[in-house]
């Protein structure tokens, strides 16, 4: 037996591991999405969570052993990455399982194998645990594999049982723990010295019941549960200091540190841990993005977002400027794509996903940080809890991101305020919510007792005849109302479609025989149907027989554009993207809005196959069935149901054979072909992974026609062109522009140049280098640049930083260094990113060639004060 395990790579570890287990029986399986099947977990987070059902009896299983390499998700100890050598947010946990075959013995001889055979681990060099209790364990340890007894350490039921809960299966634990000093001897072995033990494999005893009292009884059908941390096992295998330092995670690092200028292995402590945090979370934000999560602010979306932004946050703290993610996600890709192929497939929304996430992000910083830092000057312990909650309700700054940043001062944030102000804010949205309900809910609940609720009868019957039964006036039930009221009025029986499903509801009138009432809106409370409206000529009282008549042109333009909206989704599906979603939508009379789940924009090809798709359905004339049936049944022949949705047992289904079939309320046409057109008018992004198309379907279509036609008609006229050729003449206009503009900007760059040749004479001499340090007033950052290359050139062996104020608001700086100047042990990436920080601003690049900003014009002349003062000293 090898005195020291064999180095092998990550990769090598999980295919040994997999292969080891397969030739003993075990069924390979992919790994799990980190979207779990289970409801009340919002990731993965462990090997074993896609096989609960199977240890809960929910499931039969179809192999009786099985072996895996889960990918997972943690953020409990979320601010111990990188800080610690083995804490993550993602990792991959290589697991063995048995359903029922084999238990403790074969389990234990298993790991053993594999560990002291195919890993190569001395048998010295490795002590286990198991459950105090379980003396079954601890004599096959002892009697079948050869530990020695004091090398078997007995824990306690925090440490080494395990339980999917309260009440369910459970058992005791086993774990093999390495020992990095063997050294120090066998005596009183401390397995929680994470400096000398690290715990690489864990195997569960499943063999127990517990009911709700407590109760163990063993089970029928004993389980295997165990995991095996690829990162731990790559650590003791490489022989690396800690897990961020072995092949599956270093590439990452390096990449960041290449971007930030730096050189991880004589970087401080703090520079390291930013860099692990952003390789640590790089990892994981491309495997959730994969797996098709997107940012947002709530449930695992929320934890997206969280990890993404701490990756740009500590981005910016080792001086990276602009976006990176997406080059530091690349060598993420390339190192997990091997064993998950879908990091390759999803490259592209994966990395516009994460442009997109910090460019806003950044915007966020630019905003919040420049307050943050006034509150951190005004309170230099403790941050108001309400001052931290207007950053986080106006600039959406997160509550952890503040923390996170102020602790770097040594500065709380007073959390009882913050959460004070939450609740205040959820008061205050629950009130105004209840003073739109109580003006018709509250008088509805009162004669609730005394009336039945509105018959709908509008799917067939545009006119009934039907009694009213409700009159309100300003939220108050009274008995009659005359010419000129404004009025809510509910009927035993409508045909008025009432506003639900995204549908807008009917317009009509209801009228008797000396009266006329115009209903302008109408709503859905409980049972009854409000209809909202003014008297126009008579009156009217509780009791009175009238006719109830919609507004025939609105319902068939509303019709129009209802079943629009469900040829769009199924259009969407077809050709964009199956997993597209509904996430909201609004049918007018003039127009449809279709909110859906899609992490990038559309391509305006991909609008326009869209768009002829729709028109194509409505062309070839698909007739509607309407039906009546249980959900499930629905479900099963395949209706598409709004997720989050709740529905009755029974639900309405519209189809049209071939294209579209849906759960859904709302009033259609009964022919495709009465829709007449389809026309896409716009889309957007209104949340993050959330985007938004506009559309005009039917008689609505020759509305937007006239406002364009008009439009175009009156540049027409303005450009003294034909219409096709206007096109033509805004190009020739802008084109015109950029040329001045670019005139401009060489004309800037030329007098930057001339500004900074007359700093040459002023050159300072320190010993063999020539120093150059000055303000060029409103020069921008480009011309900056420039210059100070053009000065470096002619100086020579020197050092050239320069500033300038572009904008009221913005400092540019530049550091030009020469190779004698590095090696003095000066980079411009490391010199101009910290002269940055005095105007409230960073920076970072090359050794020889950077550049920064900041946000404080003020804090200039000091800042070129003090790198002048460090670079005297540097080159001395």
């Amino acid at each position: 037996m090898p005195a020291v395990p064999e180095s092998l790579s990550g990769n090598q570890i999980r295919d040994k591991f997999l292969n080891f287990y397969a030739a003993r029986g075990h069924q390979i399986l992919p790994s799990a999405s980190l979207v779990p099947e289970d409801p009340t977990v919002l990731l993965t987070i462990a090997g074993m969570l896609p096989f609960k059902p199977i240890f809960l009896g929910q499931r039969t299983p179809e192999f009786p052993r099985a072996t895996t390499s889960q990918k997972c998700i943690r953020t409990n100890d979320i601010e111990n990455v990188g800080r610690t050598a083995r804490h993550h947010t993602f990792f991959e946990m290589l697991g063995n399982f048995s359903f029922g075959d084999y238990f403790k013995e074969q389990a234990i001889a298993f790991a053993w194998e594999l560990s002291t055979e195919v890993y190569g681990l001395p048998s010295d060099r490795i002590v286990v645990s198991v459950f105090r209790e379980d003396d079954e364990a601890f004599k096959i340890w002892r009697d079948k594999i050869g530990i020695p007894p004091h090398r078997i350490k007995r824990m306690d039921e925090a440490d080494n049982f395990w339980a999917s809960g309260p009440t369910g299966p459970c058992g005791p634990c086993s774990e093999l723990y390495y020992d990095f000093h063997p050294e120090l001897g066998d005596d009183n072995l401390d397995l929680e010295d994470d400096t000398r033990f690290i715990e690489f494999y864990n195997l569960v005893f499943m063999q127990y019941n517990r009911d709700a009292e407590g109760n163990l009884t063993p089970l029928a059908k004993k389980n295997i549960d165990t995991g095996l941390g690829l990162e731990r096992m790559a650590q003791i295998l490489q022989k690396v200091p800690n897990n961020y330092e072995t092949d599956l995670i270093f590439p990452i690092v390096k990449k960041a540190a290449d971007i930030a200028g730096i050189d991880y292995a004589t970087a401080d402590e703090k520079t390291k841990v930013s860099l692990k945090v952003i390789g640590d979370h790089s990892r994981a934000v491309v495997q959730m993005i994969a797996d098709g999560i997107t940012a947002s602010n709530i449930g695992r979306g929320y934890i997206l977002r969280r990890l993404i932004r701490r990756v740009v946050r500590h981005g910016r703290l080792i001086g990276i400027q602009g976006v990176f993610t997406p080059e530091v996600a690349e060598a993420a890709i390339a190192l997990g794509e091997g064993a998950y192929p879908n990091l390759r497939d999803r490259e592209a929304s994966l990395k516009a996903e994460l442009q997109r996430e910090e460019t806003r992000f950044l915007e966020t910083l630019e905003r919040g940080e420049k307050l943050l830092a006034e509150l951190m000057e005004k309170n230099p312990k403790e941050i108001p809890g309400r001052d931290a909650f207007v950053l986080y309700d106006t600039y959406g700054f997160p509550l952890e991101l503040t923390q996170e940043i102020v602790e770097e001062r040594g500065i709380t944030v007073e959390l009882p305020g913050f959460e004070a102000a939450m609740e205040e804010q959820r008061v205050r949205s629950q009130a105004a919510h209840e003073t739109i309900d109580l003006t018709v809910q509250g008088s509805l609940d009162k004669l609730a007792e005394h009336i039945r609720g509105t018959e709908f009868l509008g799917y067939s019957e545009p006119v009934t005849t039907s009694e009213v039964t409700v009159i309100l006036m300003g939220g108050n039930s009274v008995e009659s109302a005359t010419s000129g009221d404004r009025v809510q009025i509910v009927l035993d029986k409508t045909p008025f479609y009432a506003e639900s499903g995204g549908q807008i509801g009917d317009r009509g009138f209801l009228s008797g025989q000396d009266s006329l009432v115009r209903i302008e809106e109408v709503k859905k409370e409980s049972d009854f149907f409000v209809h909202f409206g003014r008297i126009e000529r008579g009156s009217i009282a509780v009791g009175d027989r009238i006719t109830a008549q919609i507004d025939r042109a609105c319902r068939r333009r509303a019709q129009a554009n209802h079943t629009a909206t469900h040829l769009l989704q199924a259009a969407l599906k077809l050709l964009v993207d199956e997993g597209i979603s509904q996430a909201g939508s609004l049918v007018d009379f003039d127009r449809l809005r279709f909110d859906f789940n899609c992490p990038r924009s559309l391509t305006a090809e991909e609008l326009k196959q869209v768009e002829d798709r729709v028109n194509t359905w409505i062309a070839e004339a698909h007739q509607a069935q309407v039906e009546t049936m249980g959900l499930t049944e629905a479900k099963a022949k395949g209706a598409v149901a709004m997720f989050g949705e709740k529905y009755a047992d029974e639900v309405r289904v519209i189809d049209f054979p071939g294209v579209s079939m849906e759960l859904c309320g709302g009033t259609h046409v009964s022919n495709t072909a009465e829709i007449g057109a389809f026309k896409i008018v716009s889309e957007s992004g209104v949340a993050s992974g959330v985007r938004r198309i506009e559309a005009v379907a039917g008689p609505a279509i020759l509305d937007y026609l006239e406002v364009r036609d008009r439009v175009v008609r009156e540049l027409s006229d303005r450009f003294k062109v034909k219409p096709e050729e206007i096109c033509d003449r805004i190009d020739s206009i802008q084109g015109e522009l950029k040329s001045t503009q670019k005139q401009l900007e060489s004309l800037k760059s030329e007098l930057a140049i001339v500004k900074s040749e007359q700093l040459l004479a002023d050159a300072e001499s320190i010993g063999e280098f020539k120093l150059i340090v000055a303000n060029l007033g409103e020069v921008d950052a480009d011309a900056l640049k420039t210059a100070a290359e053009r000065l470096l050139q002619k100086l020579g062996n020197g050092a050239v930083v320069l500033g300038s104020v572009p904008s009221s608001d913005k400092v540019s700086l530049v550091a030009a260094f020469s190779k004698e100047v590095n090696a003095k042990g000066l980079q411009a990436g490391k010199f101009i990113g910290a002269i940055a920080k005095i105007c409230g601003g960073g920076g970072g690049g090359r050794p020889n060639l950077a550049q920064a900003g900041g946000r404080d014009p003020n804090q200039l002349k000091q800042a070129l004060d003090t790198a002048k003062t460090q670079l005297k000293e540097g080159l001395q």
